[in-house]
Order: C-alpha cells, then structure tokens, then sequence
C-alpha cells in the first residue's frame, strides 16, 4: 500500500461549473451499441462516450453480456491486458493515457472502448478494515477513468459484482463507489430462466428504476 499513487487533482475533469457539465452531459456524446436491443434502448442508445458505465449483478445474472456482444463485433481490433493487482491496474491505465495522449497529437485516435471486467475484483482486496488509503486509491481509479473517457471521448465499462445487504443483494465496493460511475446498470436473474431483467440504478440524462427485459445467451 506504500506504492506512489497518482495525484488525484491531477485526474480530475476539467468542468468549471454546473452549466459546462449540464452541456457536456447533454451535447457533442455518441454512443456505442452494445449489439442487444433491450439494453440499448435502456441506456438511452447504448454505451455512451465520454462516460463510466457500471453493470453489475450476480454470478451468471448475463452482467457480461453487453460486453461479450460488443466484443464479439469488434475481435479483430482488440488489445488485452491482464492486470491482477490495484498497482499493475495504475500502470495500465498511464500507459494508455500516453498512447492516447500520442495518437491525438498524429491524428490517429481510433481507440472507442476501455473494458475493465472486473473493476471490483481489484478494488475489494484494498479497501477492507480501516484502512483509509484503499478508498482513496479506489476514488483515484475513478477519477482515472472518468478523465480518461471525457478526455478522449472513450467509451468505459467497468462491471461489479454483488454482495449482501439487508434484505437483498447491492452493488459491492459500498456508498464510496456508488457516486463514481454516470451510469449504473443493474442485471438480474431468475434461477432457471434464461430471461435476465436490466435496470438503471443511475443515470446522467435518463429516468432511474426503468426496467428492460433480454435474453441470456450462455457463452
């Protein structure tokens, strides 16, 4: 936990006011379809660039998806990293910052998608007990990522699992990281149908608690 972080001032979008992010939030955004028509109509036209997407559910609740469907478009064009740790996650992160930051300046930009699937199998190791350094290294994850899609203009999808509540199953990583992403999206299953429920948890320009029904397509 010694490990030098990023300067967390130094992540953070560049908005000035209330009226800058309302028009950000609102103009000059596309989307990327994700390939399944239900989710797509319950996001407003798909992932939106510019912004964090969060997805989560269960273990088998069709979280992945969204996910699979877009990458299943796009195979040719896909470069994988595996990361194991918060620290290996930082590194991967300043490189492709550099990368973008490269491509810009020669015209050649032509990454739209950054895929971290499972942001909360990094994060939960590091923010147990008391110790305050986990949640601030988690916020700098956030931060990181939220610059890095208004900044380019990327699509990013993190998704998360889930953990026990009081009476029902939540989003893991706690109220910390429930105010990171501009989008959450939450899929549930019934045991034994192959009929997954969306619902949107947050969203920046949409209605929240709207439902949307698909289909689970086992991988």
């Amino acid at each position: 936990m010694n490990e030098e972080q990023p300067h967390v001032e130094d992540r953070c979008v560049p908005w000035s006011d209330g009226m800058q992010l309302l028009k950000d939030a609102a103009e000059g955004k596309h989307f990327l379809p994700t390939g399944l028509e239900g989710i797509d109509t319950l996001l407003g036209g798909g992932l939106r660039k510019g912004q964090l997407t969060e997805i989560t559910g269960q273990s088998s609740s069709g979280k992945t998806q969204p996910k699979d469907m877009r990458l299943k478009r796009v195979m040719s064009s896909i470069i994988c990293e595996s990361v194991f740790d918060i620290f290996a996650l930082f590194e991967v992160l300043d490189r492709l910052e550099v990368s973008l930051n490269c491509k810009v300046t020669n015209g050649s930009n032509k990454i739209c998608l950054l895929i971290i699937d499972s942001v909360s199998s990094l994060l939960a190791p590091i923010i147990g007990g008391k110790n305050s350094q986990g949640r601030s290294m988690m916020i700098s994850v956030a931060m990181i990522l939220k610059k890095l899609a208004h900044k380019h203009n990327l699509s990013v999808l993190v998704t998360n699992h889930m953990v026990a509540g009081n009476g029902a199953p939540k989003p893991a990583l706690g109220e910390s990281w429930k105010a990171a992403p501009h989008i959450r999206l939450m899929i549930s299953r019934d045991r034994g149908s192959n009929i997954c429920t969306a619902t949107t948890l947050k969203h920046t320009l949409l209605a929240c608690g709207r439902h949307m029904k698909f289909q689970f397509l086992p991988s």
